[in-house]
């Protein structure tokens, strides 16, 4: 290595990096770095819960570490403003609250999150632009403008005492982007001669070769398409992708329609985008779902949400029939411009299924180019490397194969394996100027979220709501006399999800006879005695019906003393 000797007494510098989202799975973002007495974190995510998780409706990283050491937090850093990037905000900063920077459409929609909770006025919000540079703690840090599927998204370069760190949040190469913000490749190339330490980088696409297609090119299928179109045109996408609204928006002017927004962030986030002046909707184009009818099929188009299949999304309650205000026709030309996230196949196609069974003409991804993704594939990964030139290399963003995946595509681009680092969430990495190691781990996890219950909901609940809704539940109430212990009333018998009502009434009473034998076998029940007696009615009543239908339902005995 080359340059002035170090003083042997001299303290080298050591900075940690610390995933507590985002590595082994798609989404859920979140990173701290630390160094001495500052902590600053990247990006606070969540992700869609997965099909064994019933009843939940959000999951997010577990910040026991952080709120371990709140008081030497001093900032969130947001790369842009997509939900595995900033839907865990709320619940995040209600615990370790710290200044947050963004650019402004991204901390607009932080801001909305945090008046839902009652937040905004507890929490500093500080807007940056692209080419700033914020001296947070030990920490200076610049913010770089790069290409995504959201305005607003900007990469990091975090200079630290041991050295600069690059991270790239979600980025594509976007050589024609909607808003003509080029991604800072001089910048990015400066940095580069300067000397990176260490690339954290996206590798949700490392498996793609070639490049992304633009955000443009999607813009001109539209309007193909809705040349084609002769009625109505239902478009589905993320909320959040105001570049491709504006797409829509420009491709029903051109074709003389109106635009119907559906889905409460649909709506929300398009207007946050139209004050700000990141989308434009001329006057009179934009109308209520309550004055459809006063239109023709053929010069409506409605943008809603849904792409993921989510069952309460505005498209998934029209394809089955469950939006009062809406339904699918025949006529109607449905887009899904967006492609699954991982997990999320299954939802989506049932969707598209029942969209087709209705009779609509539905396009998606594999039938036309009706959607460009935000991230790097492997020809715009290997350009990020080469313009930065790290020295040292941790893949972000990726479930574990692509992360793999993506340290070997340095490792081809001449990166020593030595210098290549694959780490899991809760993994302390240690970054010097001279090497990169992992020397410890902090709680991480998952935390979910289910109405007002944060973190309430554990495997224990999970486990009794996938059972009852596998098994049934039967309940049987019975009333026993305080002083005498004798049964007065009952067994009463319901159940639910268990059998058709026609079989109901036999299944009822042999659950009732089998109760009753119970009850005669104990005679008077005595106050020591309930919780037995409870385990005895659980224990007679389930093998009953397994003997009966095949079936183990959870059963509740329950006991009123009077």
């Amino acid at each position: 290595m080359s340059g002035k000797k170090r003083t042997k007494n001299k303290k080298e510098p050591h900075v940690k990096i610390i995933p507590l989202g985002g590595l082994g799975e798609i989404g859920k973002n979140m990173t701290a770095i630390e160094y001495e007495n500052d902590i600053i974190v990247v990006d606070i995510g969540s992700i869609f819960p997965k099909d064994d998780m019933p009843g939940v409706d959000l999951v997010i990283p577990d910040i026991t570490y952080l709120i371990k050491n709140k008081d030497r937090v001093r900032g969130y850093l947001l790369t842009h403003g997509h939900e595995d990037h900033i839907g865990a905000a709320p619940y995040v900063l209600s615990e370790v609250p710290a200044p947050v920077y963004g650019t402004r459409l991204t901390l607009a929609f932080v801001e909305h999150k945090l008046k839902e909770h009652g937040l905004n006025d507890s929490i500093e919000l500080r807007v940056v632009t692209p080419g700033d540079v914020e001296c947070i703690g030990a920490f200076d840090v610049e913010f770089l403008n790069v290409s995504h599927s959201i305005a607003g998204a900007v990469a990091l370069a975090i200079h630290t005492p041991a050295g600069t760190i690059v991270h790239t949040g979600d980025f594509k190469v976007d050589y024609t982007p909607i808003d003509d913000r080029m991604m800072d490749f001089g910048r990015l190339a400066q940095l580069g001669k300067e000397g990176v330490g260490l690339l954290l980088c996206d590798s949700t696409n490392v498996e793609k070769p070639g490049y992304t297609i633009s955000e443009r090119r999607v813009g001109e299928t539209f309007m193909d398409l809705f040349a084609q179109a002769e009625a109505r045109i239902i478009i589905s996408m993320f909320a959040s992708n105001i570049h491709r609204i504006q797409s829509v928006v420009d491709a029903a002017v051109q074709y003389g329609r109106k635009v119907c927004l559906v889905g409460r962030s649909m709506v929300t986030n398009a207007q946050i985008a139209i004050d700000l002046g990141e989308l434009f909707i001329p006057e009179g184009c934009l109308v209520d779902i309550d004055d459809i009818d006063r239109y023709k099929d053929s010069r409506m188009v409605i943008i809603t949400t849904g792409s993921q299949g989510e069952p309460m999304s505005g498209l998934s309650r029209m394809a089955f029939a469950e939006y009062r205000k809406l339904s699918i026709k025949p006529t109607d030309m449905v887009i899904i411009s967006s492609s699954p996230i991982p997990g999320n196949e299954n939802s989506v196609y049932r969707v598209i299924n029942q969209l087709v069974s209705s009779g609509a003409n539905v396009v998606y991804e594999r039938l036309a180019e009706v959607h460009a993704s935000g991230h790097a594939c492997r020809e715009e990964l290997k350009l990020m490397h080469a313009l930065t030139q790290p020295k040292f290399f941790v893949p972000v963003h990726g479930e574990t194969r692509h992360l793999f995946q993506h340290a070997q595509l340095a490792q081809e681009l001449g990166m020593p394996g030595d210098n290549v680092l694959i780490a899991s969430n809760g993994n302390v990495i240690d970054l010097t100027q001279d090497s990169i190691s992992i020397s410890g781990t902090v709680p991480c996890g998952s935390v979910l979220i289910d109405g007002l219950g944060v973190g309430d909901v554990g495997e224990g609940v999970l486990k009794d709501r996938k059972y009852l809704s596998q098994e049934g539940l039967v309940m049987i109430v019975m009333a026993v006399n305080r002083e005498t212990g004798e049964v007065i009333t009952g067994p009463d018998v319901s159940s639910r999800g268990l059998v058709y009502t026609r079989e109901e009434s036999e299944l009822t009473e042999g659950i009732r006879s089998a109760a009753r034998a119970v009850i005669a076998r104990y005679g008077a029940i005595g106050p020591g005695d309930i919780n037995d007696f409870k385990n005895e009615i659980r224990t007679s009543v389930r093998r009953f019906v397994s003997g009966t239908i095949k079936r183990s339902p959870m059963v509740f005995p329950i006991v009123v003393e009077v």
